[in-house]
């Protein structure tokens, strides 16, 4: 049991890492910064690790960004619902298209949308309307997601996806 504990979290720190790192290669759309790395390492934590795990991860990514200069508060909302919902749609329904669009949707729509309070409140940016975030979310976890694709395709072809699966649930 503790041996499985570990292999989480040190998938877990790795794939923190990954999204960290993967942010120096964000895309400013429409005041956001978009980071589709962060995006796909929430559809391989959800899927691999859990929803919880992927939520958590999502927020140390979003802290660790923040803290480094390199993301805004924008990241906490948008990460931390899509990992979650991605997470749950992939536990009730294990199928890979349902994570995808799990992130899609937690990300680009319900993640824009509680974007709107934080940028309007605490980055003082008044002039944002509730659905600005939307389309650049979206833009940035469509390709994060589409990412997610073609690493977990390669991952199913060698069959470290089934290893990995069976080794940490």
């Amino acid at each position: 049991m503790q041996t499985k504990s570990v292999r989480k979290l040190t998938i877990a720190g790795l794939l923190v890492a990954v999204a960290v790192v993967g942010s120096l290669f964000s895309i400013p759309v429409l005041g956001a910064k978009c980071s589709p790395v962060q995006h796909m390492v929430n559809v391989l934590g959800a899927v691999l690790l859990g929803p919880w795990y992927a939520v958590g991860m999502a927020f140390a990514a979003s802290l660790i960004r923040n803290l480094l200069g390199l993301g805004s508060l924008l990241a906490f909302p948008g990460s931390m619902i899509g990992a979650l919902l991605c997470g749950v749609a992939y536990k009730l329904l294990p199928k890979l298209p349902v994570a995808y669009v799990g992130e899609v949707f937690g990300t680009g729509v319900l993640g824009g949308i509680a974007s709107y309070p934080i940028a309007a409140v605490l980055m003082n940016n008044k002039a944002a309307a509730l659905f600005t975030f939307v389309p650049s979310f979206l833009v940035s976890t469509a390709v994060g997601a589409a990412i997610s694709v073609l690493v977990l395709a390669a991952l199913k072809r060698t069959q470290v996806f089934g290893e990995l699966e069976g080794a940490l649930r």
